[in-house]
């Protein structure tokens, strides 16, 4: 139990670095784009592509920032609980979003296979598939809900915090 949870936050710890890179990517393409169009050329590829970039990286960034604890959460009412009640609260709250990932990522994935299948593309003058947007969405929550299945493994004993 111990290694799948170490290896499920290294895999998360790796996705955070590509939504990372993702992110300074779309900033850099961004920046360019606008000096460029500043000394009177035409740009079509940049917005939509920063969009890939940053949509891509939300979604690959989410099960660091659920290992990490990171997620907004309203703990008021765990915070009066006692231990053992707000651990119990705590797991069903774990047991809830590990059921919306599991679900949003299944559909995510029929929304990608459709694209696919349809050979989608946007509207724009660069037109790309829009495939490659819609597959972030099932494996960014797919990795979210493996997450999820590893902090509800983690041992008590090791816990400094209550579940996410």
């Amino acid at each position: 139990m111990p290694t799948f949870v170490r290896w499920v936050d290294r895999l998360s710890t790796w996705c955070a670095v590509l939504a990372a890179v993702m992110l300074a990517a779309a900033a850099v393409i961004i920046t360019w784009s606008v000096i460029y169009r500043a000394m009177g050329a035409s740009t079509y590829w940049e917005i939509e592509f920063s969009v890939f970039m940053m949509v891509g990286s939300l979604f690959l960034a989410s099960p660091y920032c659920l290992g990490t604890n990171g997620h907004v959460g309203v703990d008021l009412l765990s915070h009066y609980l006692p231990r053992s009640a707000a651990r119990k609260l705590a797991t069903v709250v774990a047991l809830i979003g590990l059921g919306v990932c599991i679900y949003l990522a299944i559909m995510g994935g029929m929304l990608t296979f459709e694209s696919f299948t349809k050979g989608e593309r946007t509207e724009s003058t660069w037109a790309p598939a829009k495939w490659p947007l819609f597959l972030s969405m099932p494996v960014g929550l797919g990795l979210t809900a493996l997450q999820y299945v590893a902090e509800l493994m983690r041992p008590w004993s090791d816990r400094d915090r209550v579940l996410p």
